[in-house]
């Protein structure tokens, strides 16, 4: 399954920023050894559903440390059987653009 996900801490600095804190979010994913891509809006990890809801839940965890509120937004593509799909669904889709070219 792929798993993208966005949370949002309350703030965590004196300027209302919350890039620290999502810094040691996207550390715990990279540290998990899922396959994994994060971009501004989402982080994407891969995996067996217990595997990603384990990282899931551990980076909820991390973002409650720091604050009294957290935000969780997660989007789930479950497809048993298929593993490798964080790359091949976009190289699908780049091979679909290049037909067009």
């Amino acid at each position: 399954m792929i798993v993208a996900f966005s949370i949002s801490p309350g703030s965590t600095d004196e300027h209302g920023g919350v890039s620290g804190a999502v810094a040691e979010i996207v550390r715990a994913v990279r540290e998990s050894g899922l396959p994994n891509e994060t971009n501004s809006m989402f982080t994407n990890i891969e995996g067996d559903w217990d595997e990603v809801m384990a990282v899931v839940k551990r980076c909820v965890a991390i973002a409650s440390a720091g604050s009294t509120r957290v935000g969780l937004v997660l989007k789930a593509d479950i497809r048993p059987g298929y593993v490798g799909q964080l790359a091949s669904k976009v190289e699908h889709v780049e091979a679909h653009l290049g037909k067009d070219s």
